[in-house]
């Protein structure tokens, strides 16, 4: 019978072991896999609605609970990383998108310093973002998406992932300028504009057609076949985006014909700027 060593000894060899590599754990990099990506699969942009100083507080201290990779600040315009990206920062909350939930764990957050809305007796008004500011948002996600893969269908709003909940970063956020960049996918004009001359002349589809192309496109919709609460914040936040003229969550033409665009194969244009 082969004699046992004393448990002593079996709990030194690990400990000679470590001992030998100078106490420090030894990890070979030398073959990585091939299949392998970021663990960042979204990126998602925020409105402060505080000014700089408040937008930091709120961002870097405890009383609040969250937090965000990114803040651009508007006067001057700069950029802050307050997380780091290999890091999980508390930006996003109860989310989805497209099959997709609780994205804190797979996403990027910008924190964009802007005032957010007022309400006046004239209704709801909102901050616009100076262009400086908003040319260092671009710059900022280009430079993101280009590190991480992150498809343009994956650049989001907090409301896209949040309808109702949140509104940021409102109608005033210009989405088309994103889209010139290439950097979120846009509705073609004319396959919108001849959409729009369809249901010009005919009945709107019914609010189950509704509730079935927003989910198509990512959103968290109610399949009630009813135009309920939850569905005006989604039709609203859709419009928020791509027609911000008119938020007001009631299905009309327009948002019909932009949502079969938006939904349909094909129907979504990415830009490439690099190309004459």
């Amino acid at each position: 019978m082969r004699k046992l060593l004393p448990s002593v000894c079996v709990l030194a060899v690990p400990l000679l072991l470590a001992a030998c590599a100078g106490g420090a754990l030894r990890i070979d990099d030398s073959h990585p896999a091939a299949v392998q990506a970021s663990r960042v699969q979204h990126l998602v942009l925020h409105y402060t609605v505080a000014d700089f100083d408040g937008s930091l507080d709120i961002l870097t201290g405890h009383e609040r609970g969250v937090s965000a990779h990114y803040l651009v600040s508007d006067e001057p315009v700069r950029i802050y990383r307050l997380v780091p990206e290999d890091r999980m920062a508390r930006h996003a909350g109860d989310t989805y998108w497209d099959g997709a939930s609780a994205l804190n764990a797979s996403s990027i957050g910008i924190e964009i310093v802007n005032a957010g809305w007022v309400d006046t007796p004239g209704g709801r008004v909102y901050a616009p973002y100076p262009q400086a500011q908003v040319d260092a948002v671009i710059a900022l996600v280009r430079d993101i998406v280009d590190r991480h893969d992150i498809a343009p269908s994956r650049v989001l709003g907090h409301a896209d992932i949040a309808p109702g909940r949140k509104q940021d970063p409102g109608p005033m956020f210009p989405w088309k300028q994103l889209a010139d960049a290439g950097l979120v996918p846009w509705p073609d004009p004319q396959q919108v504009a001849h959409r729009l001359a369809e249901y010009g002349v005919r009945p709107l589809p019914d609010i189950d057609w509704f509730q079935q192309r927003l989910e198509a496109v990512g959103y968290r919709v109610p399949r009630s076949g009813e135009l309920d609460e939850a569905t005006r914040q989604v039709i609203g936040t859709f419009q928020m985006k791509y027609r911000p003229a008119g938020i007001d969550g009631t299905p009309d033409a327009e948002t019909a014909a932009l949502l079969d665009v938006v939904s349909t194969p094909g129907g979504m244009l990415v830009a490439n700027p690099q190309l004459p």
